[in-house]
This record gives structure tokens, C-alpha cells and sequence, in this order.
């Protein structure tokens, strides 16, 4: 995988300018799609760039998601008792990308962190 190449992808999904703020974060999710490879897979494929960059932006918006629990209305601000949207289509993309590259990688080490009260979509 090509470290530059999961920077400016990661900056793609994110909208973000600088990615060295977020680069532990993708470091990890590099480490961590390293850890769902198949041994008989190419680690050199760029499926798997786009891969470790959705793992870097659904961590991020679920760490975004998880400390702007505040709504700001009209009126003021209140508590957010929705689900955030971002972080919605962050899981969604992520989900995608593991199902694009399920001949490389064994996904059952990816764990959702989010549990719902009904089926998987």
C-alpha cells in the first residue's frame, strides 16, 4: 500500500485539506487493512489504498460523530438524538470498499463498532 496515495484519498472522502492532522489515524487504518490481508493477496493492489482510506474516514467521523453531540438551532443548542448523517454514509462507503475487495482481505477481523436494534442493511 502506498501511504501518499490513502493520504489523498483519505482527504477525497473527507473534504479535508491538511492530512497529516489526521495521520495517526491513517497509519492505523493502513495497519489495520495489513491485518485483513489474505496471504496469498497483493498488497500492492489500489483497492486496498481506497480501502485503508475509508478505514481512516469512518473512524474519523465516528470520532467527530461522537464528540459533536450537540444540534444548533434557531433557539439555541440542544442535544443531537439523531444518528449523524456523515457518519452514515462513512459506514456505507466502508462497506463497500470491503465488499470490493473481499478476494484480498479476510473482513471478519473488521468489527462495526455501532450494534442496531434490527436486521443489517
Amino acid at each position: 500500500m502506498n501511504i501518499e496515495s490513502v493520504k489523498s484519498l483519505f482527504m477525497l472522502f473527507s473534504g479535508e485539506d491538511d492530512a497529516d492532522r489526521y495521520a495517526p489515524l491513517i497509519r492505523l487504518a493502513v495497519k489495520e487493512t495489513e491485518s485483513m490481508l489474505l496471504p496469498e493477496a497483493d498488497s500492492a493492489d489500489i483497492r486496498l489504498d481506497f480501502l485503508s482510506a475509508a478505514i481512516a474516514f469512518y473512524r474519523m467521523r465516528r470520532i467527530l460523530a461522537a464528540r459533536d453531540r450537540e444540534k444548533y438551532t434557531y433557539a439555541g443548542k440542544m442535544p443531537s438524538a439523531g444518528q449523524d448523517s456523515s457518519a452514515v454514509y462513512a459506514e456505507r462507503l466502508l462497506r463497500d470498499y470491503i465488499s470490493l475487495c473481499s478476494d484480498l482481505i479476510s473482513s471478519d477481523t473488521f468489527v462495526f463498532m455501532s450494534f442496531s436494534g434490527g436486521k443489517e442493511k
